[in-house]
């Protein structure tokens, strides 16, 4: 699906910097009829969309999630964090500093701080001493120096609820993906009233939109929803509070959970899966914890997949990259062998990619939803219309 997005992308950037004192800069909540639209499509794995199409627009950005939809995603992802003031962004580090242009902002100077951060002595500028308003100032970067850097310094951190708005104005229904990012860290520093936690604004945040319902409910189908965390104890805690689906993060071998400090041969023993199972409806491993590595090599599969769907878990791996850096040379070089091998091979439920549109090309070349889907190709080819729409909206009002 090959569409001109390069010319949209200076013109949205003209609208970010003129409107960014304001808060929100995105229409809230969503001001665009949504009647009829194409439903989200639950017949092959799910694209998700890594802080969006963070491959050729820097991630967790208004553009990037906009750009992912124009490509195909099922769900956008993104990574949860909040300011001081107590407002959720989006945003995926726990310090400013590689990703946005924090350094350049003399202001700011004095709010470098070292937090211990799951155990390590980290040293940076955290969103957590910044309120909104401060965090709307700066701009964000492409995360790898190899990726195109045109778009560096062009958009602004987004809070959660624009997030939201993003997907629900798409012309077809797009899921969300939302991560509870170290949520310890974020209890220790930010404080709301009424004792709330982290996990409560959270969940409050989706509840205002109307996100609820079990996993293929009428409810989430209207507006589908996965709630994913590293912490076991937020999943647990927030499954009091809302029945919506939640996917338990895995990291790699070397790293404890967050939270109750288990290994990864813990939290991925028939044991613990079938204590997970009660709160969750799949695990979101790294990738190379379920094929590993070696040499750059893939050595033969765990059993983890196994194991997860004889317990009806959904396994939605992460990361996939297209650039050679990141393909394992069995692949060689080819990202569409690497998708391949994980479809059809391994059998996971979703994929997290960095790169939306190259994901849906290869399932719309093997495994179309429709032979005649024509009609769909051509309401996703006009994303960029609306989305024109929507900013001249905003700039108009």
């Amino acid at each position: 699906m090959a569409m001109n997005f390069r010319g949209f992308v200076p013109f949205l950037c003209l609208s970010l910097v003129v409107a960014c004192a304001a808060r929100p800069f995105y229409l809230l909540p969503s001001k665009i009829a949504t009647q009829n639209r194409q439903p989200l499509q639950t017949s092959r794995p799910y694209n998700i969309a890594h802080r969006g199409s963070n491959g050729e627009i820097p991630e967790a950005t208004a553009a990037a999630y906009m750009r992912a939809i124009a490509e195909g995603a099922d769900f956008i992802e993104t990574d949860i964090l909040s300011s001081k003031d107590g407002i959720l962004i989006c945003f995926h580090d726990v310090t400013l500093d590689e990703t946005t242009d924090v350094a350049d902002h003399k202001e700011f100077a004095d709010r470098k701080r070292t937090y211990d951060v799951q155990g390590v002595e980290t040293t940076g500028f955290f969103p957590v001493d910044f309120t909104l308003e401060e965090l709307k100032k700066l701009r964000v970067n492409q995360r790898y120096k190899f990726r195109d850097q045109q778009y560096n310094g062009m958009f602004s951190i987004i809070t959660f609820e624009e997030f939201i708005s993003i997907a629900l104005d798409a012309p077809r229904v797009v899921g969300i993906y939302p991560e509870i990012k170290n949520p310890v860290l974020i209890n220790q520093h930010v404080k709301w009233p009424n004792g709330k936690r982290f996990e409560d604004k959270f969940v409050e945040t989706l509840e205002k939109y109307g996100y609820k319902g079990s996993y293929m409910s009428k409810d989430w189908l209207e507006k589908p929803l996965f709630i994913q965390s590293f912490a076991p104890t937020s999943l647990v805690y927030i499954s009091n509070l809302t029945d919506s689906p939640k996917i338990f993060l895995i990291d790699d071998v070397t790293i404890p959970t967050q939270d109750t400090n288990q290994s990864y041969w813990e939290i991925t023993s028939d044991k613990y899966l079938d204590f997970i199972k009660e709160y969750v409806v799949g695990i979101g491993p790294w990738k190379d914890t379920v094929v590993p590595v070696k040499d750059n090599h893939l050595q033969p599969p765990t059993d983890l997949v196994a194991r997860a769907h004889a317990r009806d878990l959904q396994v939605h791996p992460y990361t996939y990259r297209d650039e050679n850096s990141f393909l394992h040379f069995d692949f060689h070089q080819d990202p569409y062998q690497e998708y391949d091998y994980w479809l059809n091979e391994i059998g996971v439920d979703g994929l997290f990619t960095d790169f939306t549109g190259s994901l849906h090309n290869f399932q719309e070349w093997t495994s179309p939803i429709s032979q005649n889907d024509g009609k769909n190709k051509s309401k996703a080819s006009r994303l960029l219309d609306k989305i024109g729409l929507l900013i001249s909206a905003y700039k108009n009002g």
